[in-house]
């Protein structure tokens, strides 16, 4: 059979640079995605497909960072107009606005939806209790740069950041301290928890770190080749994919750190991607201003890809692409 080509789903929609998504659980209603731009308007799409579900308006600058709750009932995104929002990911609607005093970064819900972690260019990670109208319980200082990325982990009794001071920090939650420390040797990009908590990858330079989540101890360190800004590894932990300053997209075997494949579909550089909380499929998220959606098994039907075999001796595999606009 011949080689299948790797026709990504384009997502438009956005007027400005994509800098960050996030995916929800599996839901009734099957997984969702979110997109934080530098246009200021995230988006909600169906995951498996990309269609647009919604736009949630309200920032009044670019939007830094976004999460989903498991059951993508809450949406959450982060701004440079010094607040983070938490939306009804149902309705559209506003549901707490999170002053700050800077620039927003990163947002994330804690497993059970009852807590936000946010990170701001105030060098301050804070932990807001949403049932108590959203104030911040909880704040976290001694970064000496920029929060980049921050999350809940081990059970939501830590949260974990990464900044522009080269490090990430392990804060303890009951004693309300740092715990630990990772030094880089170049600011950290992006921070993702596996799918069963027990591993954490994170893109600095041209590396994509892999640590123990309980004892971040450092398990293996690939090297790719171009500056990485976000990398995902797959639920089943056989591969990753990465994308950076060179467009392209690349999938590595992560038992051997071996590359398997990379594809140029972006016209800029990619800022962020991430797995399907299925595995059939990853999203990333570029300066181009779209998302482009990728299957992980080329040549399978699953959502708008469609596989068909002719009868004929020369089976070949064609995959369908369309575009998806918000409307």
């Amino acid at each position: 059979m011949a080689n299948l080509k790797q026709i990504p789903l384009t997502c438009s929609g956005h007027t400005r640079p994509v800098v960050h998504l996030d995916f929800s659980d599996l839901t009734d209603c099957g997984y969702f995605l979110i997109s934080a731009c530098k246009d200021g308007k995230p988006m909600l799409r169906l995951g498996d497909t990309g269609d647009w579900v919604g736009t949630f308006e309200g920032h009044k600058g670019a939007v830094w960072g976004v999460a989903l709750n498991n059951k993508a009932t809450l949406a959450a995104s982060g701004a440079a107009d010094f607040t983070g929002k938490i939306w009804n990911a149902v309705t559209g609607e506003e549901v707490h606005s999170l002053q700050h005093n800077h620039i927003v970064k990163t947002v994330a819900f804690d497993s059970n939806s009852q807590c936000l972690v946010t990170g701001s260019n105030e060098k301050l990670v804070r932990v807001f209790d949403l049932n108590a109208s959203g104030s911040a319980v909880e704040s976290y200082s001694g970064h000496a740069g920029n929060i980049k990325r921050a999350i809940f982990a081990r059970n939501d009794k830590y949260v974990i950041s990464c900044a522009d001071d080269k490090t990430l920090r392990l804060w303890d939650r009951s004693a309300g301290q740092e715990t630990m420390r990772v030094e880089f040797t170049a600011h950290p990009n992006s921070l993702e928890l596996s799918r069963d908590g027990n591993i954490l990858t994170v893109t600095y330079g041209s590396n994509v770190a892999f640590f123990e989540t309980e004892t971040l101890k450092k398990m293996k360190e690939i090297m790719v080749p171009t500056k990485v800004s976000s990398a995902s590894l797959h639920p089943d932990k056989q591969i990753f994919v990465c994308g950076g300053e060179d467009f392209k997209m690349y999938k590595f075997d992560y038992i051997t750190g071996n590359e398997i494949e990379s594809f140029k579909g972006h016209f800029g550089p990619v800022h962020a991607v991430s797995f399907s909380p299925d595995g059939e499929l990853y999203a990333s998220g570029s300066e181009d201003g779209t998302l482009r959606l990728w299957q992980t098994t080329v040549g399978k039907t699953y959502g708008l890809w469609k596989c068909t075999e002719p009868t004929d001796r020369n089976t070949s595999v064609n995959s369908t692409s369309r575009e998806v606009t918000a409307n």
